[in-house]
């Protein structure tokens, strides 16, 4: 008679935890739904899709489902919404983000990183939280909630561990970069392994982990229009902790979150220290989603209370100062400095010979964008891909600004798209500024990696963002791009070269985001109500007062 196999936690430090309540807890069956299925966008506006948002303050109505196919049949050949003309990717992508799970008591809890066994596998072995995202939505999107379910009470279990760098203990609500599950054949047992920061390049606690969890949460909510795992006590008290850590009071006299360098995705040196676009974005969707899980009990409604305070102050901030269009860069060349007392124009004394030469070009006449870091005397002016689009998914652009962030895109194609889509920044970092910023990383070389490097998985998020401000022709346009050559070339991590002509130096091969991307970014052309789960309708209260540009500094 075999030996009951034993489940063990196990974190970087070598504590070990039993298996809680939480492994007991029957998974959720989503609903029988029989929704007609939308047809292909065109050129219809988001609104006109008709996804079904509901404005916050939250309702019940807010969760209604958006769109819950039946399962897919086959393993290899899934009943896909392609079927009127499928691309033969799309069966090799579904197979190959099936071969990518990962198991923890005979149940999917994850995805690796990649299936890539040419290479020295350091930790992309593991199933990392913010790579898992665009997994998760294809699972949903596929009728497949389960595994998404197990993933987010999972990482819910971890982030009650202590978790200890060296001898400093990190917040309660810190949230793990990754996991590992580890088998030992010989005692049959499972172990948990996570990593908190303490593995990770450069020792830096992943800021993104947590938001992503959240913003996943309401994912699975929105699209299986069940809500009660995000109104379980642990969920609830998962977002609480999460949520305690970047409302907290401090010395801060803005209402963004200062940051290490390598917190986010961009997780090596690469100067975006301070206050970076991509979790400043992160932050303001993930406030706006825990608006909309929180419940309305007396601990819930202390953190909604602070969340809508601190809404109004985040969207004014980053609208007023992170706005960067052909006439701000006007406004900022023509900067007056040391400029003192609360009637100061330039607010954060930024010296106007600090504005890149390639900035001027790189402006067109219709368009602008947030840009990467707004600091003391500091201004990054680099485009961020990530946080760019984040902030039209979350509304924290303006319907004005969504508009030019996408009229950027279309006349910088070249540079922002090129070859292979899409440039995780521009521009890439050379010569001395190289050596200083990334102190003389030999992975983030200029067009390199995060350094101007092209990216297949941010696909999914360039998608949302095109079929939100109802211009998919720009996403159609890119996945066909990307079709030519990402399966050749066995699905790599990134591409290098100013064009992302070149598969990466180090890029891994089957990369499960670039994967899952690729077919998130597919079905959501195919079905626009898709975007639903990871899109926010715009909140008029956060529209008021309107802002105008010329007070803005």
């Amino acid at each position: 008679m075999s030996t009951p196999s034993m489940d063990v936690y196990q974190n970087g430090n070598g504590s070990c935890c039993s298996m809680a309540e939480l492994e007991d807890i029957d998974f959720l069956r989503p609903r029988n739904l029989n929704m007609e299925r939308k047809g292909s966008l065109g050129e219809r506006s988001f609104s006109e899709a008709q996804i079904g948002f509901s404005p916050y303050p939250p309702s019940r109505a807010e969760f209604d489902v958006v769109h819950s196919p039946a399962k897919w049949s086959g393993f290899t050949t899934p009943r896909s919404p392609f079927a009127s003309d499928p691309h033969p990717m799309i069966a090799e992508a579904w197979e190959a983000l099936r071969r990518s799970l990962v198991h923890f008591r005979g149940r999917p809890v994850g995805t690796i990183a990649a299936l890539d066994s040419s290479d020295e596998k350091l930790n992309y072995d593991q199933v990392f939280v913010r790579d898992f995202v665009p997994s998760a939505l294809a699972f949903l999107m596929n009728g497949e909630p389960e595994i998404v379910k197990n993933f987010i009470l999972k990482t819910l279990r971890l982030q009650s561990w202590e978790k200890k760098i060296d001898r400093f203990q990190l917040g309660e609500g810190v949230m793990p970069a990754s996991f590992k599950v580890l088998h030992d054949p010989v005692r049959n047992t499972e172990t948990l392994m996570a990593d908190f920061g303490e593995s990770a390049i450069g020792r830096v606690a992943p800021i993104d982990s947590g938001f992503w969890w959240i913003i996943l949460l309401r994912a699975y909510t929105k699209s299986t229009g069940d809500t009660s795992l995000s109104e379980m006590p642990e969920c609830q008290k998962g977002m609480r902790l999460i949520l305690s850590l970047c409302l907290s009071e401090g010395f801060d006299t803005l209402p963004t979150l200062l940051c290490a360098d390598g917190c986010c995705m961009i997780d090596r040196r690469m100067g975006v220290y301070g206050y970076p676009i991509e979790i400043q974005a992160l932050f303001f969707m993930a406030l706006r989603c825990a608006l909309l899980l929180l419940k309305h009990d007396a601990e819930g409604k202390e953190f909604i209370e602070r969340i809508v305070k601190r809404l109004h102050a985040l969207s004014y901030h980053m609208r007023t100062y992170f706005w960067l269009d052909l006439k701000q860069v006007n406004d900022i060349y023509r900067y007056k400095t040391e400029e003192y007392s609360h009637t100061a124009v330039n607010k954060f004394n930024v010296i106007p010979d600090s504005l890149p030469e390639w900035v001027f070009d790189f402006m067109p006449l219709h368009g602008g964008y947030f840009i990467g870091n707004v600091g003391p005397s500091n201004m990054d002016f680099r485009w961020f891909c990530l946080g760019n689009c984040i902030a039209i998914l979350s509304c924290l652009a303006t319907p004005e600004q969504e508009t030019k962030i996408m009229d950027l895109i279309e006349s910088r194609w070249d540079e922002l798209v090129g070859e292979m889509p899409l440039k995780v920044c521009y521009p890439a970092i050379e010569g001395h500024d190289w050596r200083l910023v990334t102190g003389c990383d030999p992975k983030n070389t200029r067009w390199s990696y995060h350094n101007g490097g092209s990216w297949p998985v941010l696909l999914w998020l360039l998608t949302a963002a095109c079929i939100k401000t109802g211009r998919p022709q720009i996403a159609r346009r890119a996945i066909e791009l990307a079709e030519i050559r990402l399966s050749k070339d066995g699905w790599p991590e990134y591409y290098d070269g100013k064009l992302g002509r070149f598969i990466g130096k180090q890029a891994r091969k089957y990369q499960t985001w670039s994967i899952a991307g690729y077919l998130v970014a597919k079905m959501m052309l195919e079905d626009p109500s898709h975007v639903g789960m990871v899109a926010l309708e715009e909140d008029k209260q956060l529209m008021k007062p309107v802002l105008k540009r010329s007070n803005s500094f």
